[in-house]
C-alpha cells in the first residue's frame, strides 16, 4: 500500500447538507425526477442554491447523467464531474471524491446522489439477466454455469464458510436482521416502521439461498438520496453544523472480482474492507474503541458480521455476539434491511444526523461515526466527526 501515513485530506471538508425523497416500493415517477428531488432537498438543507453547486458525483449505476441533472436543477457550469464503479462499493467514494475536488480547489460545493428505480424498475437482486463481454464479465463465468445467477447465492458460498470455520448456526446472522428492524421500527421513514422482528421471526423466514434467509437480505427500494460537500469552513457558515470527513478511503484487496471472490485463499473475511479499515485508522485514529456509532454496510447480514471484524472492534469469529451484545449502535437508521436500500447513500446521511445530533434514534453524545460502503466488491468507507 503506499500511503503509509495520515491522510492530508483530513479535516479539509464536510457534509454540510442531506436530502432524500420518500422511500417507496413503487415511486411512480422517474429515476431523474428522484435524483432531481433529492439534490435539491439536500441544498435546501444545505441553505444553497443550484447556482452554488460546482461539481456532481455519482455512481456508474446510475442512469441519470452528471449533466442532466445539473440541467434539470437549474445549476450552472459546472468544474468537476465523476462516477465510481462497483455498485454500492462506491457510496462513501463519491464523498471522497467531492471531498477531494474542495480540498484541491477544483470545486467549491460538490453534490453526491443516487437515484433508483430499484424495486419497480430494474431489481438488482434478480441477478444476471445478460452482460455484455467484458473482462471483468468474464470472471462470472466461473460461477454462472453452476447457478451462483444472484448476489445472494454469492454472499451464500462465504457465508456457509464463516459458519463451518467458526462452529455457528444461521442465528448467528439474524442478530444483525433484529438489530437493524428494531431501529427501523422507531424510524418513521423506514420502510419497516413499527415492524421489529424476533430471532425466532429470522428463523422462520423463508430460505433464500442457504444459509441466507429472506430476513438477511436488503431490500428493493425506489427513491434517492443526495448530500453537500463544502469545505469546512464554508460549512460553518451554512444553517447545520459540519459533519468533518474525518477520514475516507477506497480498497480494494488482493484477488478481487466483484462478489465472487472464490479464489483467495480463505473465504471467511472481506480483504477490501481490511484495505479501507486500514487506511481510516491511520488517518483519523486511533481505532475502533473510537467510534460512537456504526453505520455498516448491509446488504447482506453475514457481511456486516465480517466488517465488524476486519475493522477490529472484535475477533474473528466473534461479532455474532458483539451484535448481540450490543456493544456499539449499529445501523440506527435501520439499515438497509430495515429503512431502504440506496446503495449506501441513506446511510452516509444518518452518519451526518448523528454527528449533528438530529437523529431519529440519535446516540447521546455521538461524535464519531463510522460509515462503510458495499463489501464482496471494491469498496469505500467514511469517518465522520463533529467541527471541533
Amino acid at each position: 500500500m503506499s500511503a503509509r501515513g495520515r491522510d492530508p485530506l483530513s479535516g479539509r471538508a464536510a457534509v454540510a447538507g442531506i436530502g432524500a425523497t420518500e422511500f417507496s416500493k413503487d415511486s411512480g415517477r422517474s429515476e431523474l425526477r428522484l435524483a432531481v428531488e433529492a439534490v435539491r432537498a439536500a441544498l435546501d438543507d444545505a441553505g444553497l442554491t443550484p447556482g452554488d453547486v460546482d461539481g456532481l458525483v455519482t455512481f456508474t449505476m446510475d442512469t441519470s447523467p452528471e449533466i442532466t441533472v445539473a440541467q434539470a436543477c437549474g445549476m450552472g457550469d459546472l468544474s468537476f464531474f465523476s462516477r465510481v464503479h462497483y455498485g454500492g462499493g462506491a457510496a462513501c467514494a463519491t464523498v471522497l471524491q467531492a471531498a477531494l475536488a474542495v480540498a484541491a480547489g477544483v470545486a467549491e460545493v460538490v453534490v453526491c446522489y443516487r437515484a433508483f428505480n430499484e424495486r419497480s424498475g430494474r431489481r438488482f437482486g434478480a441477478g444476471v439477466q445478460h452482460r455484455e463481454p467484458s473482462a471483468e464479465g468474464a470472471a462470472l463465468g466461473w460461477a454462472l454455469p453452476f447457478g451462483l445467477l444472484t448476489p445472494a447465492s454469492w454472499v451464500a458460498m462465504a457465508a456457509q464458510r464463516y459458519l463451518h470455520r467458526y462452529g455457528l448456526t444461521p442465528e448467528a446472522f439474524g442478530h444483525v436482521a433484529v438489530v437493524d428492524r428494531r431501529y427501523a421500527a422507531t424510524n418513521p421513514a423506514a420502510h419497516f416502521y413499527g415492524r421489529p422482528i424476533t430471532l425466532a421471526d429470522h428463523a422462520a423466514s423463508r430460505w433464500i439461498v442457504e444459509p441466507l434467509r429472506l430476513l438477511d437480505c436488503c431490500q428493493e427500494t425506489d427513491g434517492g438520496q443526495a448530500l453537500v460537500i463544502t469545505s469546512v469552513e464554508r460549512a460553518r457558515d451554512l444553517p447545520h453544523p459540519p459533519a468533518v470527513v474525518a477520514a475516507a478511503a477506497q480498497g480494494a484487496g488482493r484477488g478481487q472480482e466483484q462478489m465472487t471472490s472464490f479464489y483467495r485463499d480463505d473465504l471467511t473475511g472481506l480483504p477490501e474492507t481490511g484495505v479501507v479499515a486500514r487506511r481510516l485508522w491511520r488517518t483519523a485514529g486511533p481505532g475502533p474503541g473510537d467510534i460512537d456509532v456504526g453505520i455498516l454496510y448491509d446488504h447482506f447480514t453475514p457481511f456486516v458480521l465480517m466488517q465488524l471484524e476486519e475493522f477490529g472492534f472484535c475477533g474473528r469469529g466473534e461479532a455474532a455476539d458483539f451484535v448481540a451484545e450490543e456493544r456499539l449502535p449499529l445501523n440506527t437508521h435501520g439499515g438497509q434491511l430495515g429503512e431502504a436500500y440506496l446503495h449506501g447513500m441513506n446511510g452516509i446521511a444518518e452518519g451526518v444526523r448523528q454527528v449533528r445530533g438530529s437523529a431519529v434514534n440519535q446516540v447521546p453524545g455521538a461524535s464519531r461515526v463510522l460509515v462503510t460502503a458495499g463489501t464482496g466488491v471494491p469498496t469505500s468507507g467514511l469517518v465522520l466527526t463533529g467541527d471541533g
